[in-house]
């Protein structure tokens, strides 16, 4: 870690927290394993309807302070905010529902010092409750006629199959190391999504700028996330429809936008009304249809 002499770089853990502290108490119960020194850890609280001082001490915690936001920013809006108080020299953006592991510090700070180019870093994801379990081992790019990704080793056994590091196409939202410099030459997260697809948005302004995505397969983190897909809601019913559609306005040149456009028109729309439909599940399709009118009147663009 030459660039920082001999003094180690500061990193700043910034971890949301909304009406979930207990959750959030056994995240902090992990940090004091960390064998990394120099760290700062800000536990943001999103307008919980409990004060979270009241179920845990944060001084209680090496180096952590508790940040009480009026109301809930959102996961970008939240972690923005985090980030505009953090006072590291990295930034280490990880979900309170997950548990450390003693050296993902050290893990995941060793690359950005062996390639410059590198401008955030992932850890791979297990499931704590079937932690032999891959959730993220990278990720596979975009389609740009569906809009959608998924993880490389999802539901799968680790066997040592993606024991290797490298470039991969998109940050995890779960946990991504982001050093400084990133921030100050693309910005942070685009509030504008609120949730889902900000990470995506995100990685696709930090490539642009000439800055590689690493995953790190040392790194191990372990995420409290059900390994089968929750119940529709009709918050995901909207944020995944709206921002689906408005990520690929973002990211799209005018062709691909105009294949994927019409794939969603002629194919994912109707799939998705008949499954409602067929399901009974009225309030969510009236909550994916407010997702695409929200991009039939808003614009695509903003400072973020």
């Amino acid at each position: 870690m030459k660039a920082f002499g001999d003094k180690l770089p500061l990193v700043s853990i910034i971890t949301l927290n909304y009406d979930q502290a207990s959750v959030t108490v056994s995240f902090l119960e992990s940090s004091k394993k960390l064998i990394y020194p120099h760290y700062e850890i800000l536990v943001c609280d999103m307008g919980s309807q409990v004060n979270p001082s009241t179920v845990f001490d944060p001084g209680a915690y090496p180096n952590t302070r508790l940040l009480l936001s009026s109301k809930n920013l959102g996961f970008a809006g939240g972690n923005n905010w985090g980030m505009r108080q953090s006072k590291g020299d990295f930034i280490f953006i990880v979900n309170n529902d997950t548990e450390l592991t003693p050296t993902i510090i050290d893990d995941l700070i060793a690359p950005f010092f062996d390639n410059p180019a590198i401008g955030v870093v992932c850890p791979k994801i297990k499931y704590f409750e079937d932690p032999e379990i891959i959730q993220y081992a990278g990720f596979r790019p975009m389609n740009r006629l569906t809009g959608r990704t998924s993880s490389i080793g999802d539901q799968q056994m680790d066997n040592g199959q993606y024991d290797k590091s490298g470039i991969t196409y998109g940050a995890h939202g779960c946990a991504m190391m982001v050093k400084k410099e990133i921030i100050e030459k693309t910005g942070m997260f685009p509030e504008k999504f609120f949730l889902y697809y900000e990470e995506w948005d995100w990685s696709a302004r930090i490539q642009k700028a000439g800055f590689l995505i690493w995953y790190q397969s040392k790194a191990i983190i372990y995420h409290k996330e059900s390994k089968t897909v929750g119940k529709e809601n009709n918050m995901k019913a909207y944020y995944h429809t709206r921002n689906r559609i408005l990520y690929m306005r973002r990211n799209s040149d005018p062709f691909h936008l105009a294949i994927f456009m019409f794939f969603f028109i002629f194919f994912s729309l109707p799939k998705a009304v008949f499954s409602y439909l067929k399901n009974h599940q009225f309030s969510q399709l009236k909550w994916f249809l407010k997702g695409i009118g929200y991009n039939l009147i808003h614009s695509s663009k903003s400072a973020q």
